[in-house]
C-alpha cells in the first residue's frame, strides 16, 4: 500500500473507492478534481452526486465546505456507502460564525432569504481553497476546480496556477440560463423559442430574474458574475434528451468570442423509509407526492388549505412537511417551528389509508421512482425536476422564486408534461382548498393528467436511457473525462 493510500485510509472524511465503478481508464494520481459547492441543500447535492459520477471513473474528488454544510451533504446523500464506487475526500474549511435563524413564514417574499448569510459567508473559503489548489498542483499533472456558477469569488485564485483548469456548473435548467443571459444582455430569444412560450410573453407573465429574487441576492449573483473570466469549460446538469436545444442555445448565447466546450451530463443520480412500505401497497400511478424542497416557508393558512385539498381529491397522498432548512441545520438560531396541521388529520389519512406525512428527510428519488407514484405537487426547483423526469413522472407546478418559474415554464408550456396549480406571479395569494383539490384531480384524474403522465413517461425512458452505456449522456460524462485527462 502507497503511503498516499494510507494516509486516505486513516482519514475518516475519506471514502474507500470500491471495485463495481464503471471500468474506465484509472487517471487517479495525475488528474485531481475539487468541487466547490454553494451552501444550500440542492446545490451541495448535486456537486456530491457529480463528484460520485467523476470519481467513479477512477479520478480522486475533493469535496468542500464549512464541516456543517459538509456534514449535511453526507447525511442526505441517500448513497449506501457499501455501494458507493467514490475517491472521494471532504475537506471541513473554516467559516465564521454565520447567524442561522429559523424562517419565516410570514416573510413577505419566498425567496430563503435566511440563507444569505451562509452565501456571503462562502468569501471564507477563498483563502483555503487557494491553498488547496496549490497543493495538489504540485503532486498532480492537472488540478480541475469545478464551482457552482454561485461561487466564482472564491475559486478565481486556481487562475495563477499553471496546472490547473475551472470549469462551471450550472445547477438549473439550460431554458434558465438561457432566459437569464439573453435578459442581461437585452437579446430577444429566438424565434423558435417564443413560439413554445407566445401565450406567456404576449401576456407579460414570463418571469424575469429581477422579480423572483431580492435585492441582496442579486447583489450576491452580480459579485460572482465579475469572477467568472477564467472559465475552460460549462457542465450542466441536464439532459440533451430533454433540453438539447436549449444547451445549444446557452452555448451560443454565452460563446463571446470563445469556444469553450460545454457538457450536459444529467440526470445525476442517487441510489428504506417507512414510507416505502406503505407505497407498495398502493396500485400503479395512484399516489401523489407532495413536497416543495427545502428552502419554501408555507404559511400556517396555507398548510391548512393543503391538507383539505389533499383530503376532498380524495387522492392517496405522500406529503414531505418539514420546515424550510436554516443557514447550519445543526445549530441553534431560534426555536424551530412546529407546523401545525388541522386537527385530526393525520389520523383521518391514516384510518382511511389515504396517504402519508413524512416530517423527516424524505427518500425523494425513490418515491418518484416508485411504480405507485403518479404524480408530483413541486415547487419546481431543478433538482426536483430533473428528477421527475428522470423518473417519468408529470409535475403539478407551484414555483415559489429564483430560477423555478422559469423551470415551471419549461416543463409545462415546451415539455408539455405539467399542470400548474398556481401562477407565480400570485405570490401574497393564499391558494384555496377548492383549486388545489381541482388540480390534483386533473393531474391524477383526467384525461389531460395522463395525456402529461404518458409524455413523462416517454420522456423518462429516454431521460434514464441516456446514462447507459451508448447513452448521450454517458458520453458527456465519458468526453468530460476524456478532456480532464488529456
Amino acid at each position: 500500500m502507497s503511503s498516499h493510500q494510507h494516509q486516505h485510509q486513516q482519514d475518516p472524511n475519506y471514502v474507500q473507492k470500491q471495485p463495481n465503478g464503471p471500468k474506465m481508464k484509472d487517471v487517479s494520481g495525475s488528474v485531481a478534481v475539487i468541487m466547490v459547492p454553494l451552501p444550500a441543500q440542492g446545490h451541495l447535492n448535486q456537486l456530491l452526486q457529480l463528484a460520485h459520477l467523476v470519481a467513479s471513473c477512477g479520478v480522486p474528488v475533493h469535496y468542500v465546505g464549512s464541516s456543517s454544510h459538509n456534514r449535511q451533504a453526507k447525511l442526505r446523500s441517500h448513497v449506501p456507502p457499501s455501494s458507493v464506487p467514490s475517491d472521494i475526500r471532504f475537506h471541513d474549511f473554516p467559516t465564521p460564525p454565520i447567524p442561522s435563524p429559523a424562517p419565516s413564514p410570514n416573510s413577505p417574499h419566498k425567496f430563503p432569504s435566511h440563507l444569505q448569510p451562509a452565501f456571503d459567508a462562502t468569501s471564507s473559503l477563498r483563502g483555503p481553497v487557494a491553498s488547496l489548489v496549490r497543493s495538489l498542483s504540485s503532486v498532480s499533472r492537472r488540478v480541475v476546480v469545478v464551482y457552482d456558477s454561485l461561487m466564482a469569488s472564491v475559486v478565481q485564485d486556481a487562475a495563477s496556477v499553471p496546472n490547473a483548469e475551472i470549469y462551471v456548473f450550472k445547477p438549473s435548467s439550460a431554458f434558465t440560463f438561457c432566459w437569464f443571459t439573453w435578459e442581461s444582455i437585452g437579446m430577444a430569444p429566438p424565434p423558435e423559442v417564443e413560439v413554445d412560450i407566445a401565450e406567456l410573453i404576449s401576456s407579460k407573465g414570463f418571469p424575469s430574474l429581477l422579480d423572483s429574487c431580492p435585492n441582496e441576492f442579486l447583489k450576491f449573483v452580480a459579485s460572482q458574475t465579475e469572477c467568472k473570466k477564467f472559465n475552460s469549460g460549462c457542465i450542466l446538469n441536464t439532459c440533451r434528451v430533454v433540453e438539447g436545444r436549449f444547451v445549444d442555445l446557452f452555448a451560443s448565447a454565452t460563446a463571446n468570442g470563445t469556444a469553450i466546450k460545454h457538457w450536459a451530463i444529467g440526470p445525476l443520480r442517487r441510489s428504506a423509509h417507512g414510507c416505502m412500505e406503505w407505497l407498495d401497497k398502493q396500485a400503479p400511478s395512484s399516489v401523489i407526492y407532495v413536497s416543495f424542497g427545502t428552502t419554501t416557508v408555507l404559511r400556517d393558512e396555507q398548510i391548512r388549505e393543503i391538507a383539505m385539498g389533499l383530503e376532498r381529491s380524495g387522492q392517496k397522498f405522500i406529503w414531505v412537511l418539514r420546515e424550510a432548512d436554516k443557514a447550519d441545520i445543526f445549530g441553534g438560531g431560534g426555536e424551530a417551528r412546529k407546523i401545525e396541521l388541522p386537527q385530526g388529520f393525520e389520523e383521518m389519512a391514516a384510518a382511511r389509508e389515504l396517504g402519508v406525512v413524512v416530517r423527516d428527510w424524505a427518500p425523494q428519488l425513490e418515491i418518484l421512482g416508485h411504480p405507485a407514484t403518479g404524480g408530483f405537487l413541486s415547487h419546481c426547483g431543478w433538482n426536483s425536476c430533473m428528477e421527475s423526469i428522470s423518473r417519468g413522472v408529470p409535475i403539478l407546478a407551484w414555483p415559489m422564486h429564483s430560477d423555478q418559474p422559469h423551470n415551471a415554464v419549461l416543463i409545462a408550456q415546451v415539455l408539455k408534461i405539467e399542470l400548474i396549480v398556481k401562477d407565480w406571479m400570485s405570490q401574497d395569494d393564499v391558494v384555496k382548498s377548492s383549486a388545489i383539490e381541482d388540480a390534483v384531480k386533473a393531474l391524477m384524474a383526467s384525461e389531460e393528467g395522463e395525456e402529461a403522465r404518458k409524455r413523462a413517461a416517454e420522456l423518462g425512458a429516454a431521460a434514464r436511457g441516456s446514462m447507459d452505456e451508448g447513452g448521450v449522456s454517458r458520453a458527456e460524462l465519458d468526453s468530460f473525462i476524456a478532456h480532464i485527462a488529456r
